[in-house]
């Protein structure tokens, strides 16, 4: 992912949490919200520090930028997300990582087509 797709100011987080909309399962919680002119979409990550140490932690980051990366074709680029890993995410792996993300994602209705596996 490249550093501007990504939210780092917590000005950029509170915004997409106040004006956004909300969409979860068991491992993520993803806040979405609309961006009109906007080239690309932009990721924001937040772990908690309770779900592991750091290690754990850049792990599940790590799993989460590559699936969006692989998933960038299929989504929304008039959008920004905060995806907030809840403590089930430090035990999956990759795959299930990318199918739990794609699951939250279907349910908000922001992939433009039925992604390939």
């Amino acid at each position: 992912m490249k550093k501007r797709c990504r939210i780092k100011k917590n000005e950029d987080f509170q915004k997409v949490f106040r004006k956004g909309k909300s969409f979860a399962n068991r491992q993520f919680v993803v806040y979405c919200l609309p961006k009109e002119g906007q080239e690309e979409f932009r990721i924001g990550l937040s772990i908690n520090k309770k779900i592991g140490k750091a290690v754990t932690r850049n792990q599940i980051k790590r799993y989460i930028r590559q699936s969006f990366f692989e998933l960038q074709d299929d989504l929304r680029n008039d959008m920004e997300y905060v995806i907030i890993a809840r403590h089930p995410a430090a035990t999956i792996d990759f795959h299930e990582t990318k199918k739990s993300l794609q699951h939250v994602l279907k349910i908000a209705k922001v992939l433009k087509r039925s992604s390939r596996e």
